[in-house]
């Protein structure tokens, strides 16, 4: 968990923002709202390394003065999974086993293979972004389908994306076998001290917006539903529009207060 600050640029593409959205954080160019983000694994458990092949979490939680907005998600853009009813199953499937105390191979694909829509995800959790070099240089990405609404009560969907200002990079399995060799938590003290110098890292943040109306006309051409997060919208059908950047530049000053009581 570290600290810093999203600057709203006020406007969603090239529109005011409040065209779409009352929430205040987006309203007005220079905007500052303060946040915390938790970067995670999501497999192993607390002292698991951080080079594994696997998904990140990537957890917002912005500090604004209608409340705290947390808005969850993971450094890939899509799921394995589409009825939440098999999230427990899948999880299990990728845990360690309880007699080999190990992920096996044929434990997750025993599930997979039962379920087609996950190949998508695992097509991006074998590709290079299965193993992002550090959290600096990962997207993120809300996968799921939000709602904005504005002062009139109009509302429209959105997809939330995170870009790192510092470039996407990844790591090979035999280069994250070397580094793991000598250090389990590299991604985390890669960030703690990229902040300690002063080399904050940022990400881009924009998004994507449709009607229900565009929505309901692109399913029909398209056969696809567009809220199952195991698929894409299409950036040529809905435009990823920049709403403002995201800044990290404080770590946590007492541990126990600022992350072992962080609530996401």
């Amino acid at each position: 968990v570290c600290y810093g600050e999203f600057e709203a640029t006020g406007m969603i593409g090239d529109e005011p923002a409040s065209k779409y959205t009352r929430a205040r954080l987006f309203q007005d160019k220079g905007k500052k709202t303060p946040l915390a983000i938790r970067f995670s694994t999501v497999i192993g458990g607390r002292d698991s390394s951080e080079m594994a092949r696997d998904p990140r979490g990537f957890a917002v939680k912005f500090y604004t003065e209608e409340g705290n907005w947390d808005l969850v998600g993971n450094n890939l853009a899509i799921f394995f999974i589409r009825d939440a009813i098999k999230f427990p199953d899948v999880i299990h499937s990728l845990k360690p086993d309880p007699v080999t105390f190990r992920q096996e191979p044929n434990r997750i694909f025993d599930f997979m293979s039962q379920t087609p829509e996950a190949m998508h995800m695992l097509t991006h959790l074998f590709s290079p972004r299965g193993i992002p070099a550090s959290y600096r240089h990962m997207e993120g990405f809300g996968v799921n389908t939000y709602k904005m609404v504005n002062a009139a009560g109009d509302t429209v969907l959105v997809k939330y994306h995170f870009h790192p200002r510092q470039g996407i990079a990844s790591l090979t399995a035999a280069e994250a076998e070397k580094v793991q060799g000598k250090d389990f938590g590299s991604a985390s003290k890669d960030l703690f001290t990229a902040i300690e110098r002063g080399d904050y890292p940022q990400w881009d943040v924009k998004v994507q917006l449709a009607t229900q109306e565009q929505l309901d006309d692109w399913e029909a051409r398209t056969g696809w539903n567009p809220f199952d997060l195991t698929k894409v919208w299409p950036h040529g059908d809905f435009p990823k529009l920049p709403v403002g950047v995201l800044e990290l530049n404080r770590n946590p000053d007492n541990y126990h207060a600022e992350v072992e009581q962080a609530a996401f």
